[in-house]
């Protein structure tokens, strides 16, 4: 695996003894990070990575400057590697927090400018986590949610829902925070 683009860009990384995660692969993250850049202004942001992993995403994040990095995973040989990877590549900005990722973020009170979900295929509550998400208020006005999956999914008729792209088994499903009018 290895780091697409910015001041981490090109290097790899092997996180061998995590079998049982399901890395984005590089092709669906130089697309995402295409989208993304058009948005977004990196070193402006706060980034939340729930279901974190490898730290892929992560790492794509703090490569770009993001100020503000939380990685969330359940797994604490996920934590450990990424933890493992900031120090060899001296990342500052990568918060580590093991957690189960909806008792994470149904607790936090602090919002995210984007906010990515990878979690596993097979998690059989996958399609809970667009409404946690958007209805717990951790994702700031002009945020994006994004959530990866397969195929299999489609959450096009849910409220948020503005865009979804495959590349190959990879599929994005991009939101936007709901917005109440005042009565």
């Amino acid at each position: 695996m290895r780091v697409i683009s910015g001041s981490l860009g090109g290097r790899r990384f092997y996180p061998d003894k995590l079998t049982h995660t399901r890395p984005t692969t590089d092709f669906a993250k130089t697309a995402l990070f295409n989208i993304l850049n058009n948005h977004f202004d990196f070193q402006e942001i706060s980034f939340l990575d729930l279901f974190s992993g490898t730290g892929s995403i992560s790492f794509e994040f703090a490569s770009r400057s993001c100020r503000r990095i939380v990685s969330v995973d359940k797994d604490e040989s996920c934590n450990l590697f990424i933890r493992k990877m900031n120090k060899e590549w001296k990342i500052e900005s990568i918060e580590v927090i093991r957690s189960d990722v909806f008792r994470y973020i149904e607790s936090q009170r602090e919002q995210f400018d984007v906010i990515f979900a990878g979690p596993p295929y097979a998690l059989e509550n996958i399609g809970d986590i667009p409404s946690k998400v958007l209805e717990l208020n951790i994702l700031r006005d002009d945020g994006w949610f994004i959530l990866e999956t397969n195929q299999h999914y489609d959450f096009k008729e849910l409220p948020g829902f503005f865009r979804r792209t495959n590349y190959g088994q990879t599929n994005f499903h991009f939101f936007k925070k709901l917005t109440h009018p005042t009565s």
